[in-house]
């Protein structure tokens, strides 16, 4: 389930850093602005913009939710500190 989760988180990523790549800088919009056809597009003059910034923030919030499942499910695997260190006292105190 863990090696699943990872792979997803790293699917997310990179399908994040296409989508800001993708998209158009904000200066970009002046000149297509006013050329003629633009509105016969698939997503519209400005619908394919509004796709990829809501398609961009979705992602974000998914990857950031699956870096803190990942990280809660890694902190639950490991012991604790206080663990590790009852460990080795009690190694020391054993020799």
């Amino acid at each position: 389930m863990y090696q699943i989760l990872q792979a997803v988180y790293l699917l997310i990523a990179l399908s994040i850093i296409v989508l800001v790549l993708l998209q158009q800088g904000r200066g970009a919009e002046l000149g297509a602005a006013s050329s003629m056809g633009a509105s016969s597009t698939l997503f519209g003059s400005t619908g394919s913009d509004r796709f990829m910034v809501r398609l961009t923030g979705l992602l974000m919030a998914l990857f950031f939710a699956l870096c803190l499942l990942l990280g809660k499910l890694n902190r639950e695997s490991l012991p604790s500190v206080g663990q590790q260190k009852l460990a080795v006292k009690q190694q020391k105190s054993d020799i």
